[in-house]
């Protein structure tokens, strides 16, 4: 999605937050940078009043303030200050098939961004879901929210946590009561996400109107094995950052954000994503309640949820240690193995098992997915987002970068073609039976 389009024709909707107008984009229609809520530094967010005069949708949301990830820029071929920075970031953008239908009502799916809630926005180039919303016939929302020290900590001195967390729901809660103005089935939304953003949906569906605003929920990569035992961790992050104040500049806030990340990393495992969501924090329970608070919503979630089979190896590059050992003759490549395996596992894989195999005993459909599809030769392997160049974005954006290097462009399109089919088809309702494959990429089956 181009930054400063081009609008040749201007289309009008009339939602009751108020009339928003968007603009065609080749194959599908646009309105984007439209704002659900805004909220003081450090202060709940509140729903934004509806407006009377017509909102021009044709700018992209602006990115929450954050530093800059070279690696992650190299690997994906993201740009750092591609989208303006802005703490009123609490803005989403909609997608529609370029041939919708008066009275029409699609499916809906809602898009979390991930980025160990530090990064990233919901309208970065990578993310364009413009492929996923032509092929398939669905609508989709990408939600750009709080980050880091904006968004994901409390403090001692009573800043509350989970303020990204808030910001979600009641982007959920724009969608549920306007998405029908521009063809959306708001009885038929679903949440996906990734890393953090997948981490970020699963407790959504421990919040209390969960199942009042979504129906399903894709949950790609979650580190959910490491969402818990972080409240000393967090305590000691917070007492860190207690002295940033309501008039910090905001780039003075996301330097003392890296120093207050640094705090973490004698809490082992949990350190790789220092911020994150806080149990006993509004709108989560304590810790100890959160299966019962997940157990309640199952019966009215269906859910997908799975990962990659070589998570780790996305930080391969970054770890000179592994990277000799890696080296060493013959034993090398299959002691990495070993390590991103057990990585995989410890992070990703035994969680995301546990946590569908308790949605089915709650009542709830579950299926899992394991995701094996990788570029030949490539350092990376099935690295943890190597699905989102299957999913979103476009070949101006993904052809070539480092995650996908040594893969022809038409195969990435050919089984992302079939991989967003499948994430379509499980947010329209379609039974994906006891089990089933995207051949060469990915296998699913009910739990």
């Amino acid at each position: 999605m181009s930054s400063e389009p081009a609008v040749t024709s201007q289309l009008l909707f009339h939602p009751p937050c108020g009339p928003v107008s968007g603009w065609r984009d080749g194959d599908v229609l646009r309105a984007t940078g439209i704002p659900y809520a805004r909220a003081q530094r450090f202060q709940p967010p509140a729903p934004v009043p509806d407006w009377a005069a017509e909102f021009s949708a044709t700018s992209p949301a602006p990115a929450c303030p954050q530093a800059p990830v070279p690696f992650l820029d190299d690997v994906l071929g993201t740009r750092y200050g591609e989208l303006p920075g802005s703490e009123d970031c609490q803005n989403l953008s909609i997608t529609m098939p370029g041939d919708l239908q008066p009275e029409e009502k699609l499916p809906v799916m809602v898009w979390i961004h991930g980025g160990s809630y530090t990064t990233g926005s919901g309208d970065l180039a990578i993310f364009d879901p413009a492929r996923l919303v032509a092929e398939n016939r669905v609508i989709v929302v990408s939600v750009t929210y709080r980050l880091g020290l904006f968004g994901f900590l409390a403090t001692p001195g009573g800043r509350p946590g989970n303020l990204g967390l808030l910001d979600q729901l009641e982007a959920f809660r724009w969608v549920r009561r306007n998405i029908a103005a521009f063809g959306g089935d708001p009885g038929c939304v679903t949440a996906f996400g990734q890393s953090a953003g997948g981490d970020a949906i699963a407790h959504l569906m421990a919040t209390p109107d969960a199942s009042k605003l979504f129906r399903r929920a894709i949950i790609q990569s979650a580190p959910l094995g490491i969402a818990r035992g972080r409240a000393r961790m967090n305590h000691a992050m917070g007492i860190a950052a207690d002295s940033v104040t309501e008039e910090t500049p905001a780039m003075d806030v996301v330097a003392r954000e890296q120093q207050v990340a640094q705090v973490a990393r004698k809490f082992g495992l949990a350190a790789a994503m220092p911020f994150g969501t806080q149990y006993g924090h509004d709108p989560l329970p304590r810790e100890t309640g959160i299966e019962a608070a997940w157990n309640r919503s199952a019966p009215d979630i269906d859910i997908l949820i799975g990962h990659t089979t070589e998570e780790a190896r996305l930080f391969l590059p970054r770890n000179p240690w592994l990277l000799r050992v890696a080296g060493i003759p013959v034993a090398g490549p299959s002691i990495v193995r070993a390590i991103d395996w057990a990585v995989t596992e410890a992070v990703y894989g035994r969680a995301a098992r546990r946590f569908a195999r308790r949605h089915a005993k709650a009542g709830g459909r579950a299926h899992r997915y394991l995701l094996h599809w990788h570029a030949p030769g490539n350092i990376f392997g099935a690295a943890h987002t190597i699905d989102l160049p299957l999913l979103l974005g476009n070949r101006n954006t993904w052809d070539g970068v480092g995650l996908i290097a040594g893969a022809g462009w038409e195969e990435v399109d050919g089984v992302g073609r079939r991989v967003r089919a499948l994430w379509a088809g499980f947010a329209r309702g379609d039974d994906l039976g006891e089990a089933g494959a995207v051949d060469g990429a990915l296998h699913h089956r009910r739990v």
